[in-house]
């Protein structure tokens, strides 16, 4: 078991290697190209040691329904970086079935249905790409909404049986926007029109000024503005 206050003492780059070194390979990261996974996505791959990539799989789920900014970024960063993003994608049966009994937008009419459409899209193929490893690292940030201000540093999620390595979560957003200045990290222009939380394009609108930043997700609803990757009480 790591110690938790270790891990608080280290910057992101002694704690990504702390944790690369303490879990060989079992270790992977999530990406959805927001910019605290781009801070992450950055400090990963020119992090390294004897100029060897640190031992930690980078993913992202394409759940069919992304803006084309955001395939556009996932493009920019693999140029950038020069390192493998494995991209992982719904079930083909099961998203055929959803879209003949129910549609394609099916998600605006209840939460029970956008629930239904985020596990089919988001959190299958999350389970098969957390298959086999230790460490699940993700980029939330306590301020990012209610539900996450709890959050540890390092936590134990038991529907994935993961550890889960938040390394970014005492971050303020203007750290993260320093650190994109300062390192000249690719992201998304959709930042820069009002859209800070970015997700699927049919669930995902630009804010307004002093709305919360995930506001902008699934806004026609009344719910903890969480899609089931990150569990919540």
């Amino acid at each position: 078991m790591v110690d938790i206050d270790t891990l608080e003492k280290l910057s992101l780059d002694e704690g990504l290697n702390f944790i690369a070194n303490q879990f060989p390979g079992k270790v992977v990261f999530s990406t959805s190209f927001g910019q605290e996974d781009q801070v992450i996505t950055h400090a990963i791959f020119k992090n390294s040691v004897a100029h060897e990539p640190l031992n930690i799989k980078v993913f992202t789920l394409d759940t069919g329904r992304l803006f084309q900014d955001t395939y556009e970024l996932m493009d920019r960063t693999r140029a950038r970086y020069r390192r493998p993003i494995e991209t992982y994608f719904p079930n083909t049966e099961r998203v055929q079935n959803l879209v003949t009994e129910k549609g394609f937008n099916s998600f605006y009419e209840s939460v029970e249905n956008r629930k239904e459409c985020c596990a089919i899209r988001k959190i299958e193929p999350l389970k098969r790409a957390l298959a086999g490893a230790e460490v699940w690292i993700t980029g939330l940030r306590a301020e990012q909404s209610d539900n996450r201000n709890d959050m540890k540093i390092l936590e134990w999620d038991g529907g994935n049986n993961v550890w889960k390595y938040n390394p970014l979560i005492h971050w303020s957003y203007e750290q993260v926007l320093e650190y994109i200045a300062v390192n000249r990290v690719p992201d998304n222009p959709l930042h820069r029109k009002g859209f800070i939380s970015i997700g699927c394009l049919p669930c995902t609108r630009a804010i307004e000024p002093g709305e919360h930043p995930r506001a902008g997700r699934w806004w026609w609803e009344e719910s903890k503005k969480e899609c089931g990757l990150h569990q919540v009480s």
